[in-house]
């Protein structure tokens, strides 16, 4: 079992920056990829960002190329996401989630961005 806890969410006002943070524990060899989503209230969940843990590739969504950078930490098992120049259309419910095995979820944490 992998367990995935996110930190980092908050207010911000638009053109703000955030930078989210996603500690695994438990049996976390080996990752093979870990990534971000979101979901907005009475939206489905969507696709932000995701990394390979092995060579560090990265996949980003449309919108949010340019301004979200995925980045990871391999010794410290942790997975970063560094939002700047935030619109309140990014304002959502960010989840990570992981690939060992089988895919592992977070709770999630908030990010509000108010214009």
């Amino acid at each position: 079992h992998v367990l995935l806890v996110e930190s980092g969410g908050g207010l911000v006002q638009a053109g703000g920056s955030l930078s989210l943070s996603c500690a695994a524990s438990g049996r976390t060899f080996p990752i093979d990829t870990m990534g971000w989503f979101r979901q907005s209230p009475g939206k489905e969940r969507e696709f932000v960002a995701s990394i390979k843990w092995r060579d560090a590739n990265t996949n980003y969504a449309s919108s949010v190329k340019g301004r979200f950078t995925i980045s990871r930490d391999n010794a410290k098992n942790t997975l970063y996401l560094q939002m700047n120049s935030l619109k309140p259309e990014d304002t959502a419910v960010y989840y990570c989630n992981a690939l060992v095995g089988r895919w592992f979820w977070g709770q999630g944490t908030q990010v509000t961005v108010s214009s």
